[in-house]
């Protein structure tokens, strides 16, 4: 089993090089699909696996000058404490139960279905409001739909461990249009290392984290997502995106039924 596990983050690992779409989208649903593992341990190790992977990232775009912490201080003051009331959620409605467990399973579907949408949509929207100016957000109107957008990712990530990748990009696009694709990247990285690093912390505090599990992953995904990243100039990326949405819709489908 453990074998399959570390076959798993390389996998996805490789996924995330090659399409730039959040780890979250493909390796909670495997986990909770293919291995049967209980969807609230599978979101709590996500988050671990991704407040990991993240802050090695942020590092990489602080360096290149991508990160507008700006707007990352905004997206975590609704984030922040959106992730600390949904984490106290689940402890009092019980994380670990069954009938939580289900609920979970289906906001994971959830997630993962805005994620295609993302997938799919996204450069066209980015399109459309350069076109359009008139239909930007500006001043205080910005900066509290940036705060809304944060506290719905917040709550979204920390029930799911999906939303902080390609959703959360797609949101920056729609509220900030100019912002170049590594721009977008870049900040959307940036503000996810707090919300899954408090994420996380609150599903260890539930005792919903598999340490093994996360190890394992993890020796996998940085070979996967290094081998993937180099691979990614030869792949075309409208052809990988949209294998990975018909992936992730089916995925989503089967979450359901």
């Amino acid at each position: 089993m453990t074998l399959s596990y570390v076959v798993s983050g390389f996998a996805v690992g490789m996924l995330v090089g090659l399409t730039g779409v959040g780890g979250g989208s493909l390796m909670t649903p495997l986990l909770t699909l293919l291995f049967g593992i209980n969807p609230t341990v599978a979101v709590g190790t996500d988050l671990a696996f991704a407040s990991i992977t993240k802050t090695a990232g942020t590092f990489a775009h602080r360096y290149r000058g991508t990160v507008h912490w700006r707007i990352v201080k905004r997206l975590s003051a609704g984030a922040l404490p959106a992730a600390i009331l949904a984490t106290l959620a689940l402890k009092h409605f019980g994380a670990l139960d069954k009938e939580i467990g289900q609920i979970i399973r289906y906001s994971i579907a959830v997630s993962v279905c805005l994620t295609v949408v993302a997938l799919l949509f996204r450069i066209r929207m980015q399109t459309w409001l350069n076109a359009h100016p008139e239909k930007q957000l500006r001043g205080a109107r910005l900066v509290a739909a940036t705060v809304a957008c944060g506290a719905l990712l917040g709550t979204l990530v920390t029930v799911s461990s999906i939303g902080a990748g390609a959703v959360g990009a797609t949101l920056l696009v729609l509220l900030y249009p100019r912002l170049s694709p590594a721009e977008i990247a870049g900040t959307d990285i940036a503000y996810a290392v707090p919300l899954t690093a408090i994420a996380a912390f609150g599903h260890w505090w539930l005792g919903s984290i598999n340490w093994e599990l996360l190890l394992t992953l993890l020796i996998g995904s940085v070979p996967g997502i290094t081998i993937g990243s180099l691979a990614a100039r030869a792949m075309p990326e409208k052809l990988m995106r949209g294998l990975l949405a018909t992936t992730l819709a089916g995925v989503a489908i089967k979450l359901v039924y």
